[in-house]
């Protein structure tokens, strides 16, 4: 990536961002709730429920070939939690479930799957399409280019887990070992914790920035598709330790949901990672406009009524 050298445009856009950063906020939380945001959220959120369960089946399926199971499942439950905090056990246990009768699973199952499994990538695609209005009024994204944009993702998310696995294991290997210097046992456990914590974060970072890159329409600098990913993998670090806080004393969904209550805080906690993906493209889209120049006129809200 080459540098950008002091008087080029895009530097001084990027020094009059960050000397004007409060500025910044307040004009990406207008775009923000002009493009409805939350609605969009709620949206991805919903597909993505639909889809999640399919994905991880498909990417069970797939890499139980390569990968030893119980490592896997492992891998990937620390991932879900991720994802979906406080909701890991009932969601891996379905999963156990399922795996237990792959051995019956047909062609008809596996297309359903597949289809249900490639929703969210749709409806995220639509919901960037808002955001970055400016871009599809310029150009277009060819339907077959729309059409195949999930199963990619699906595949780049099956090669990464697999890499974080194989990772995974070696830290845990490593984890169970310690070091004898000056008369003390140094044990790394510790250690393998924090590097495995560190690569989950890197890997949000990477998927975030990968999306912002491929999802909307037109070419996206790595500069400015990083600036969403970190932005967005900050304020769902934030959020996801919120969540886990409040589930585990505050909320009482439990007790008003009954046995729809996996389904509701899986919801819950999707939307929010939504609003928190959606929030990054808008830094993205509005950075874009400061770039344009101080003349770029805002989005223009939609109304539902």
């Amino acid at each position: 990536m080459t540098s950008v050298p002091p008087g080029h445009p895009a530097h001084v856009h990027s020094e009059e961002v960050r000397g004007h950063l409060g500025a910044f906020t307040m004009r990406v939380l207008r775009g923000f709730r002009a493009n409805q945001g939350l609605l969009l959220a709620g949206a991805v959120a919903y597909y993505t429920l639909l889809s999640i369960v399919p994905l991880l089946i498909l990417l069970l399926i797939a890499l139980s070939h390569w990968v030893d199971e119980a490592q896997l499942m492992m891998t990937l439950s620390h991932y879900v939690g991720i994802i979906v905090p406080g909701q890991t056990d009932a969601i891996m246990d379905e999963l156990t479930t399922f795996l237990k009768y792959r051995g019956v699973i047909g062609w008809v199952l596996i297309v359903t799957l597949i289809f249900f499994s490639s929703l969210a990538f749709t409806v995220l695609e639509n919901a960037m399409s808002v955001i970055f209005h400016h871009r599809v009024a310029i150009r277009r994204r060819h339907f077959m280019v729309s059409a195949l944009i999930p199963y990619c993702f699906i595949m780049f998310l099956g090669v990464g887990l697999l890499l974080v696995t194989v990772v995974a294991g070696a830290l845990q290997t490593i984890g169970a070992e310690s070091i004898v210097a000056f008369g003390h046992t140094w044990s790394l456990r510790g250690a393998s914790g924090l590097l495995l914590y560190l690569i989950g974060v890197g890997g949000e970072v990477l998927v975030l920035t990968s999306i912002y890159l491929i999802m909307p329409v037109g070419r996206l600098s790595w500069r400015t598709a990083l600036l969403g990913g970190a932005t967005a993998t900050l304020l769902w670090e934030i959020s996801r330790h919120v969540l886990v806080w409040y589930f585990s004393t505050l909320s009482q969904v439990k007790i008003v949901y009954g046995s729809l209550t996996t389904a509701i805080i899986a919801l819950g906690s999707l939307e929010v990672a939504a609003m928190v993906l959606l929030f990054g493209a808008q830094v993205i889209a509005e950075y874009e406009r400061v770039r344009r120049g101080r003349k770029a006129t805002p989005p223009v809200a939609l109304h539902t009524t």
